[in-house]
């Protein structure tokens, strides 16, 4: 494991941590935590879904086009994405966005760094 992905833990960790501290502690914006019953309050209780498989996905951009247009596409073809240099992408998890980001080279290959965390109503 390198150093990025042992700090990416790090901070999900900490996520979970924050997420299940008492309620004295919690913020403001968290206080509708205290109304569910049987919520984890360390993240001892959740070490049961740490080796649950997700799917990740990190979104550069989208494109739109008709299926002639899809099929004349050959080697070499650039397609065109809805997004400017350096905007950030959009990361989701088990296709919910679930943060914004920037992309990054790690030795050969290319990672993403989550730069904002997207809050959102549960359905």
């Amino acid at each position: 494991m390198t150093e990025d992905e042992e700090l990416q833990l790090a901070d999900l960790d900490d996520g979970v941590k924050a997420a299940a501290r008492p309620e004295d502690e919690m913020p403001e914006d968290d206080m509708e935590l205290r109304d569910i019953p049987d919520v984890p309050r360390s993240s001892k209780d959740l070490e049961p879904v740490y080796d649950i498989p997700v799917q990740v996905s990190a979104v550069l951009g989208k494109a739109t086009m008709h299926v002639s247009q899809l099929l004349k596409l050959g080697r070499g073809a650039v397609v065109e994405l809805d997004r400017k240099v350096g905007e950030a992408i959009d990361i989701y998890v088990n296709n919910r966005m679930v943060a914004r980001g920037e992309v990054v080279v790690v030795e050969d290959r290319l990672g993403v760094t989550m730069t904002e965390i997207i809050k959102s109503e549960r359905t």
